[in-house]
């Protein structure tokens, strides 16, 4: 048996593959953020009265200089429902490729686990039970995202117990997604027609109802959570290569989980409180972001956010374009998305292992 011995060209011819590798990864990253930009100005010059592209980026550049109505059309009404689409995707773009690595499971999102039936059960508990005593603006929002919380603070619980795998969690997310959503159903089943209709709207997903105030409390948490997360990079890619080699490499396996989920829930607790449930975005984007960038945390943590984010500002666009001056539930968008790329990637996959 030959003995290969390491050479100065090999090294270099290394390096220079990884430099390669990293300057590919950043052209991802570039094209998404300019995909960004662009789908967020044919989301605001989308509706029901339709606007320039031009007009809509000298509005953006100098609003002062724009006709009273376009700006406010603009800046009042359109701007933060483009933006509110752009993080709410990076959110749960974020949120789904942390629970995938968490969980070693190719199906692990928030909506999967049960955090988003959980929120949706809390908005139509608070529409049944009258808000509360306060507005529907902010009752909705309360519940949504007291029990988003709640049914993470079960998974924390379990996460926490000794002997409980990755297995284990996402049964517990399964059960609780059917829990969840069969307390809704009881709800459905005694609300009113009229309340039903709410309930229906908001599980559907809106960014309608998108406001400056709920923008900034979103892009703040959001912000923050995907900082932390990024600062464990290392530690969630040596996660990748297994619970048993990431400890041997010196990573506390538990405490991460511990420390990712909290993360990963209060992000997207915070996202579907305000805008409802929206599924897939945080099981698909992952995914297209793995193709792009790999396993590396570094850059599958930013590219996630940017895939989440461009896929549901181009579902808001398509939603209001579908039926023109109507407004197309986003959340059956994004499904109608989604699903045929699942199913794609169900049949690669299957393809891969076969050869």
């Amino acid at each position: 048996m030959t003995e290969i011995t390491a050479t100065p060209d090999m090294g270099m011819q290394i390096v220079q593959r990884q430099r390669l590798r990293e300057l590919r990864r950043w052209r991802w990253l570039a094209l998404f953020v300019i995909l960004g930009l662009l789908s967020l100005m044919l989301d605001v010059a989308t509706g029901p009265s339709m606007l320039a592209l031009g007009d809509v980026v000298r509005t953006l550049l100098s609003p002062a200089a724009a006709d009273s109505m376009t700006r406010a059309i603009v800046m009042d009404m359109r701007l933060p429902i483009a933006l509110m689409a752009l993080v709410v995707g990076a959110a749960l773009g974020v949120g789904g490729v942390q629970m995938q690595t968490l969980l070693d499971n190719p199906l692990a999102s928030p909506f999967t686990l049960g955090l988003a039936a959980a929120a949706g059960f809390g908005a139509a508990l608070a529409l049944v039970s009258g808000g509360f005593g306060l507005p529907p603006l902010v009752a909705i929002p309360i519940g949504a995202f007291v029990f988003c919380m709640l049914a993470a603070s079960l998974l924390f619980g379990l996460a926490l117990m000794r002997h409980v795998n990755s297995q284990t969690i996402i049964l517990a997310g399964i059960a609780l997604l059917f829990l969840f959503q069969s307390l809704l159903s009881l709800l459905q089943f005694l609300a009113s027609p009229e309340l039903n209709q709410q309930i229906i709207f908001w599980l559907f997903g809106s960014l309608m109802r998108t406001t400056w105030p709920m923008l900034w409390i979103t892009v703040g948490v959001t912000l923050v959570c995907a900082v932390l997360l990024h600062r464990d990079a290392w530690q969630l890619t040596c996660l990748r290569l297994g619970e048993t080699r990431a400890r041997s490499l010196g990573v506390n396996v538990t405490r991460l989980r511990i420390k990712t989920l909290v993360l990963v829930a209060l992000m997207t607790a915070t996202a579907i409180s305000f805008v409802g449930v929206i599924g897939f975005i945080g099981l698909v984007a992952p995914h297209v972001a793995r193709m792009q960038v790999g396993e590396d945390q570094r850059f599958l943590i930013p590219q996630s956010a940017l895939c989440g984010a461009v896929m549901l500002s181009v579902s808001s666009v398509l939603s209001k374009s579908i039926v023109p001056g109507a407004l197309f539930p986003i959340g059956i968008v994004t499904a109608l998305i989604g699903v045929p790329f699942m199913i794609w990637l169900i049949l690669g996959n299957r393809k891969r292992h076969r050869a």
